[in-house]
């Protein structure tokens, strides 16, 4: 069926739909890698988003029962240049339309994606509706109602419901970690060093959290704009220096501004699997995996407490902080990668390190 792209700019993309008809409204993001879209679709960090895929060619390899990164999709619709209606892989069990379409999410495909993201680079992010339909009529009323749009505590549409166990090998450290809209891998990353491993809702109190006796805290990725987080940033203020702590992403940003940083939005985010991030101690860059619309401002940082451990090679952002005021470190890249590569899961054994002394 013939589908449309609104930009709440007033742009147009006409294309065709596939997975699930209808029409949906979300933050209009683009993701550069060339594969992994079944965990892009499942990262909750993307909830409320329409994602673009860059790479021409997605859905060639089908989707399985392995690579995902959450229970469901978490996207709000999904935009390729050219759908694969034939995967070939061993371990596909449908393809990615099935998928879509089993999960009640809209696909857009046909459209001119270069073109759509150079408009979101030159334009910065925004919001958009995907229509299915043969016409696009009342342009200007859906206009005015994808401006209206806004996305309220998706931390809170993510997190897990309850406290969840996960053990690991009875040799490890017990870790809590914080569910801000946490990727599988971060678990699977710690039970791979015999952790065992205590999963908490984002409302879960210091106090819960350390009730369990962890040996160290981490805190996860997760959705959203990081100032609306006020709870879990003051749970993060009584939680620093009683356990060792290490937070990626949305938990970078959040221990960032319990420590009296400032945090800013970028114009289009940094979102897929080949972003280049130096770490500062090592002299070494890394390509590192990133989906991330906010950035913590250098010169908000108090050099008594914090100091930059990673920076962005490309926009020279900050990515890493390691704090003076207590044993923990923070990352804004995802070191559990999926998708991306393995390269910076050296930070796992560095947290491991951290505990032990």
């Amino acid at each position: 069926m013939k589908a449309f792209l609104l930009l709440e700019d007033g742009t147009v993309f006409e294309g065709n739909s596939f997975g699930m008809e209808g029409g949906v409204v979300g933050e209009v993001v683009f993701n550069t890698g060339m594969t992994g879209y079944q965990e892009v679709l499942t990262d909750p960090s993307y909830c409320g988003q329409i994602v673009c895929m860059t790479y021409p060619l997605i859905g060639n390899y089908g989707v399985n029962i392995d690579d995902i990164e959450s229970l469901r999709p978490q996207v709000k619709g999904f935009i390729v240049r050219e759908l694969c209606k034939t995967p070939s892989n061993w371990r596909s069990i449908e393809s990615l339309n099935e998928y879509l379409k089993r999960n009640e999410i809209i696909g857009l495909e046909g459209i001119d994606t270069r073109a759509l993201t150079i408009i979101l680079r030159d334009r910065g992010t925004m919001k958009g509706t995907i229509v299915t339909g043969d016409t696009l009529e009342e342009i200007e009323e859906k206009i005015q109602e994808v401006k209206k749009y806004t996305i309220s505590n998706p931390v809170l549409q993510v997190t897990t419901p309850e406290v969840k166990h996960y053990g690991g090998s009875g040799e490890g450290y017990t870790i809590a970690l914080l569910d801000y809209g946490l990727k599988k891998n971060i678990v699977r990353s710690l039970q791979k060093r015999n952790c065992n491993v205590y999963v908490f809702p984002c409302t879960a109190t210091a106090e819960e959290v350390l009730a369990v006796e962890p040996d160290g805290i981490m805190l996860s990725n997760g959705p959203g704009d990081p100032k609306d987080c006020g709870f879990q940033i003051e749970n993060i203020k009584k939680l620093i220096g009683k356990k060792p702590i290490f937070g990626i992403c949305l938990g970078h940003q959040l221990t960032a501004l319990a420590n009296g940083a400032n945090t800013e939005k970028l114009k289009y985010g940094h979102r897929g699997c080949n972003h280049p991030v130096k770490d500062l101690d090592k002299d070494m860059t890394y390509i590192t995996s990133q989906n991330h619309g906010y950035t913590i401002v250098k010169e908000s940082l108090d050099p008594e407490i914090m100091e930059i451990s990673h920076i962005n090679m490309n926009d020279g952002t900050i990515e890493g902080l390691r704090y003076k005021n207590a044993p923990l470190f923070t990352v804004q890249f995802h070191p559990e990668a999926s998708p991306g590569p393995g390269d910076t899961a050296y930070l796992f054994d560095e947290f491991i390190k951290m505990i032990a002394k």
